[in-house]
């Protein structure tokens, strides 16, 4: 009895002979990822938007947060971010012109757009890590309630945002951070003290009328609640601590929730871009070395470019749902 077994013939192998769909191995394997990742992004895209509309009232606003760019000051809302998916998207056309220029076999003209491919997807994660940077330190500063509350401050005159350290008295006070054998709640993140203590911005609020608190809810005309001086006053009585930036703990912001968030969904798609720039340099240096004009196709090309394509697409996912919704 004959058991020999054949493999890889054009006719038994899903009747697409070994290329199924019509495609390679390695170009079917990248989309095998791709699908995968894609379901992985979207549980987490998921998970945000319930969490979000469970906390709709209190969740931050995004034009509120992400006000920074670079090396001005002053309030830029959503500038930066935008400035940021415009560069991500124009590395995609880039990918797109090396992918082209490798079907016809052109490598001078792949190596150029890969090089701008690399310089894009760079400037993208260089920005992502400026962002984090600065979501992380703060600028205003804030007060966290007994409740877990965000208290922030406000100008009467102006209704601009206050940070603490305008208002705030300075007060000769020893100001000691807990260590592991002297406070009842000690942690162990809990050692680095804030640049002001609860007892100076509460001193400094109390003489300066012109300063109010707004609270982190959400009212009808879609602003967070601005109490008037009688009520901020009162509100006093409810805050522990002073609260700078923001980390998994806790968020000058708003939400703790909207900071976990941030770094797990934004970090998690930084990580797929500067993967994909690692794997853009390799491929560039072997542009370079000639290793794809030898082997006589740049398929090595189109499938970190179909990568690239989807870090790109999972991008404007994030910058919707995270960013402008």
């Amino acid at each position: 009895m004959d058991t020999t077994a054949t493999t890889g013939t054009e006719e038994n192998v899903w009747g697409g002979g070994n290329k199924p769909l019509g495609a390679s191995y390695g170009k079917l394997m990248m989309w095998f990822f791709i699908v995968s990742d894609a379901l992985t992004f979207s549980g987490f895209l998921v998970a945000y938007g319930f969490s979000r509309f469970k906390f709709i009232e209190t969740w931050p606003i995004a034009d509120e947060v992400f006000t920074h760019v670079p090396f001005f000051h002053g309030n830029y809302p959503m500038i930066y971010v935008a400035f940021m998916t415009f560069i991500l998207i124009m590395s995609s056309v880039t990918m797109v012109l090396a992918v082209d220029a490798g079907h016809h076999m052109k490598q001078k003209k792949v190596i150029i757009y890969m090089f701008l491919t690399i310089i894009g997807g760079a400037i993208f994660v260089g920005s992502q890590a400026w962002e984090w940077a600065t979501f992380i330190k703060g600028d205003y500063g804030a007060l966290e309630t007994k409740g877990g509350r965000v208290l922030q401050f406000v100008k009467a005159d102006t209704g601009d945002r206050a940070a603490i350290a305008d208002f705030a008295t300075v007060l000769n006070e020893d100001r000691i951070a807990n260590t592991r054998d002297k406070g009842v709640w000690f942690n162990a993140d809990a050692n680095t003290l804030t640049s002001l203590s609860l007892n100076e911005v509460i001193t400094g609020f109390k003489a300066n009328p012109n300063i109010l608190i707004r609270t982190e809810k959400i009212n009808e005309e879609g602003e967070k609640t601005l109490l008037n001086r009688e009520q901020s006053l009162l509100k006093l009585n409810d805050a522990v601590r002073v609260v700078e930036g923001a980390n998994l703990v806790r968020n000058e912001y708003g939400s703790r929730l909207f900071a976990d968030f941030f770094f797990f969904i934004t970090g998690f798609h930084g990580f797929h871009v500067f993967s994909g720039v690692v794997i853009n340099i390799i491929i560039f240096f072997n542009v370079i070395l000639g290793t794809y004009e030898r082997r006589g196709h740049y398929e090595m090309v189109e499938k970190v470019g179909l990568y690239w394509h989807f870090v790109d697409l999972v991008w404007v996912f994030v910058f919707t749902f995270f960013y402008l919704v």
